[in-house]
C-alpha cells in the first residue's frame, strides 16, 4: 500500500482531507451507534441528484481518472478500475471512456458498469441502480465472474486469479456462516470497497428490509447476499466484522476523498466514511446485552378514519430499544423509531387487531403488547391514498410530477414507486424509481428531472430529483405511481400510445382520489412547460370544491346551519386545517339541519358531508 500514499502526498504535500462544506453534519455531534447512523442517513438521502444509468458512461469521466497510479502527461483519460490496476507493478491493461462494452470472454477487452452490492438486490430499481457511490466502471470479465457473490477473504480452493492479484474463490473469511464462492480484491482497495458498502448501509436505512436477502441455513453455499434484513446493523455479522477490518487496514486515501468531492458535485450527498472515518467504529462496534426488552404498554387508538389508524403506546425506557414492530392481525407491517404508528391502506368499516413489540440492539424482541381491536370508519373527507396532482410534460427534459398527500396522516414513502411502461416489439416497463423518507397530512412534492429548466420552477426545490426512466417519458407512454404491486394513480393507459405530448395536466381540486384508471375529464389542460404553481398545494386544493350543500352563518358561533339535500346524509365530520379529526357524527341531519359547534374553540375548520367539505369559522 506504500506507492498509493507516497504519491497521495507527493501531490498533495499539506495533508489529506475531505471537503464537506460546512454544517453538512450538523446535529451528528456526540451521537454514537445506530442513532448516529439513523441521522447520517437522514443527512445523505435528502436533496440528492439521481442520475440514469446511461448517464454513468460519461459521468465516469468526472469521477474516475486515475490520477494516482498510471498516470502522466500523455495518459490522461484512463479509467480507475480497482479490479485491474496493480498499484504496485506493471498494470496489464487500461481503459479509455470509449472502451465500454458489454460483456467480454477475458480480461482487458473492456469496462462496464460494476454494482459493488449486485443489482439484484434491489431488483435494478432507481435511485440505487446509478449511484456512483458503489457503482464502478471495472473490467467486463471480471465484472462478470465477480457475479453476485459477497466480497471475501480467498480460501484455499481458488477458482480464478486476475492479474492485478485479486481472486474468486471460495469463502474463506474468518467466522463466515456462508461458504460460497467470494471475490477477494487486493489490498490496496479494500479499504474503498468497505467505505462503499457500508455507505449503502447508511444511504438506503429504511429499504434494506425490502431488498433482496437470505439466510439459507440449511445450505450455506447459498446464502450470498450477505444483507441481513435489519435496517440498523444492515450486514450479517462476518460481513460487517470484515468491512470493518478492511475500513481500518486500509485507510482513505487522497483518491477516495477526490472522488468524494467529485460525486458530491453531481449527486449533492457524500460519503460519510471518507469524511469521518471514525464513525464506523462508533456505529457498528457495539457490545450489547443479553436481555430482551420489556413489551410496550397502554398501546391505544390516537385516531380511527376510513383508511388509516394511528397507533400510540407507552415508549420504552430501556436505553438499547431501538424502535417497535408493529403488527396487523399478526403481521408485520412496518417499525417505527418512535411510540406512534400509522397503520393505512386499510379498508372501510373493517376489523382489524394490533400488537406491538420493542426490538433492541441486540435485535432481541420484547413480549408482545396488549391487543388493540380496531374498526375502521365507514367514510371519512381524506383522500385514501396519494395523489397525482400535477403532470408536466415539456421541451426536451421539462418533465415533473407534483404528488399530494391528502390522506389525514403522515405517509411513509418506502413502498411507492414511479414506473413507465415503454414500446419494443412489445409494451415494457422501466426499472421503477422509488420514493423515500416520509411526507405530511396536506403537503405535496415535486419529482423532477435533473436536467429540466421551467421558467417557474428551480429543480433544487424538488423533493426528488431523478433521471430515472419514470422521469424521461414523452407523453405517449403510460406512467404509474404504485404501492408495492398495486397501481395508486395512473397517466395514461396501460398497452396503448397515449396523447399527452407537450402537456401540463393538474387535477381537478374536486378530484380528491387518486385512481388506478386514467380519465382526462379528471384534469385542466394546459400548454407544454406551464408550471405556475408547482409545489404548492393551497387550501383550496384540499378542501372539495361545488360541495351540493352550503352553510350559514359562516363565521359562526354556537349552531351552523345547513342548507341542501343532507337529509339522508350518513355522517357529518369537522377537521382541523392539520386534518386532525374534531368532531365526528353519524346519520347528522334526522330531524334538524344544523351541528352544534360552541364547544369548537376560534379557528378555521372543514366540515364534511359524505365526502363534499366546505371551510367555516368559528369565533
Amino acid at each position: 500500500m506504500l506507492k498509493k500514499y507516497l504519491f497521495a502526498f507527493a501531490v498533495f504535500p499539506a495533508f489529506i482531507s475531505a471537503q464537506a462544506p460546512e454544517g453538512y453534519y450538523s446535529g451528528t455531534e456526540n451521537l454514537t451507534g445506530y442513532m448516529l447512523k439513523t441521522k447520517l442517513h437522514d443527512i445523505i438521502s435528502t436533496k440528492t441528484y439521481n442520475w440514469n444509468y446511461e448517464d454513468l458512461k460519461t459521468l465516469y469521466g468526472q469521477t474516475d481518472i486515475d490520477k494516482y497510479y498510471d498516470y502522466d502527461a500523455s495518459n490522461t483519460t484512463y479509467l480507475l478500475d480497482i479490479y485491474s490496476n496493480n498499484p504496485t507493478g506493471t498494470t496489464a491493461y487500461h481503459y479509455t471512456l470509449n472502451n465500454i462494452i458489454g460483456s467480454a470472454n477475458a480480461e482487458g477487452l473492456g469496462w462496464n458498469r460494476e454494482h459493488m452490492m449486485p443489482q439484484s438486490s434491489f431488483n435494478s430499481a432507481y435511485p440505487m441502480y446509478s449511484d456512483l457511490f458503489f457503482v464502478i466502471p471495472t473490467d467486463a470479465r471480471i465484472n462478470q465472474l465477480r457475479s453476485n457473490y459477497p466480497y471475501g477473504k480467498a480460501g484455499s480452493t481458488v477458482y480464478y486469479n486476475f492479474t492485478n492479484g485479486s481472486k474468486q474463490a471460495a469463502n474463506g473469511t474468518p467466522n463466515a456462516t456462508y461458504t460460497g464462492r467470494v471475490f477477494e480484491p487486493i489490498d490496496e482497495f479494500k479499504g474503498d470497497i468497505a467505505r462503499s458498502l457500508l455507505y449503502f448501509a447508511v444511504r438506503y436505512e429504511g429499504k434494506l428490509g425490502s431488498f433482496n436477502y437470505t439466510t439459507n441455513a440449511a445450505d450455506p453455499t447459498k446464502d450470498q447476499n450477505p444483507l441481513d434484513g435489519t435496517e440498523e446493523k444492515s450486514y450479517e455479522n462476518w460481513y460487517i466484522a470484515m468491512l470493518l477490518n478492511w475500513h481500518q487496514l486500509d485507510p482513505v486515501s487522497q483518491r477516495e476523498i477526490d472522488r468524494n468531492n467529485s460525486v458530491f458535485n453531481i449527486q449533492k450527498n457524500r460519503n460519510p466514511f471518507i469524511d469521518h472515518p471514525e464513525w464506523a467504529n462508533l456505529i457498528w462496534n457495539q457490545t450489547p446485552d443479553n436481555i430482551a426488552p420489556a413489551a410496550p404498554s397502554s398501546l391505544m387508538l390516537e385516531r380511527n378514519s376510513a383508511y388509516f389508524v394511528n397507533l400510540a403506546w407507552q415508549a420504552n425506557t430501556e436505553p438499547d430499544v431501538l424502535g417497535y414492530k408493529i403488527y396487523q392481525d399478526g403481521v408485520l407491517i412496518g417499525t417505527s423509531k418512535t411510540n406512534s404508528f400509522s397503520a393505512d391502506h386499510l379498508v372501510p368499516d373493517a376489523t382489524y387487531n394490533f400488537t406491538v413489540k420493542a426490538y433492541d440492539n441486540a435485535y432481541l424482541e420484547s413480549p408482545q403488547s396488549n391487543t388493540l381491536n380496531i374498526t375502521t370508519l365507514s367514510t371519512d373527507g381524506f383522500a385514501k391514498d396519494l395523489q397525482i396532482v400535477k403532470y408536466l410534460e415539456g421541451t426536451g427534459n421539462n418533465k415533473a410530477f407534483e404528488i399530494a398527500n391528502r390522506t389525514g396522516h403522515k405517509v411513509n414513502l418506502n413502498g411507492y414507486k414511479l414506473y413507465i411502461q415503454y414500446k419494443g416489439t412489445a409494451y415494457y416497463f422501466g426499472e421503477p424509481f422509488e420514493l423515500e423518507g416520509e411526507i405530511e397530512n396536506d403537503q405535496s412534492f415535486v419529482v423532477i428531472n435533473p436536467n429540466a429548466n421551467f421558467s417557474c420552477f428551480n429543480v433544487s426545490n424538488a423533493k426528488f430529483v431523478t433521471a430515472a426512466p419514470s422521469l424521461t417519458f414523452s407523453g405517449s407512454n403510460y406512467v404509474d405511481l404504485s404501492y408495492k404491486s398495486g397501481t395508486v394513480d395512473a397517466i395514461g393507459i396501460k398497452g396503448q400510445d397515449n396523447a399527452n405530448a407537450n402537456k401540463s395536466l393538474y387535477r381537478n381540486s374536486n378530484t380528491i382520489n387518486p385512481t388506478a384508471t386514467f380519465d382526462i375529464s379528471e384534469w385542466t389542460t394546459y400548454a407544454s412547460d406551464y408550471c405556475q404553481g408547482l409545489g404548492i398545494l393551497a387550501v383550496n386544493d384540499i378542501v372539495n370544491c361545488n360541495p351540493y350543500f352550503n352553510i350559514y352563518p359562516n363565521p359562526v358561533v354556537d349552531r351552523i346551519n345547513i342548507t341542501g339535500d343532507v337529509g339522508k346524509a350518513k355522517s357529518a365530520q369537522i377537521y382541523d386545517l392539520s386534518g386532525k379529526l374534531i368532531k365526528n357524527i353519524h346519520n347528522p341531519f334526522i330531524g334538524e339541519k344544523s351541528i352544534d359547534v360552541h364547544s369548537l374553540l376560534p379557528n378555521t375548520y372543514i366540515l364534511n358531508i359524505d365526502g363534499k367539505s366546505i371551510k367555516f369559522i368559528k369565533k
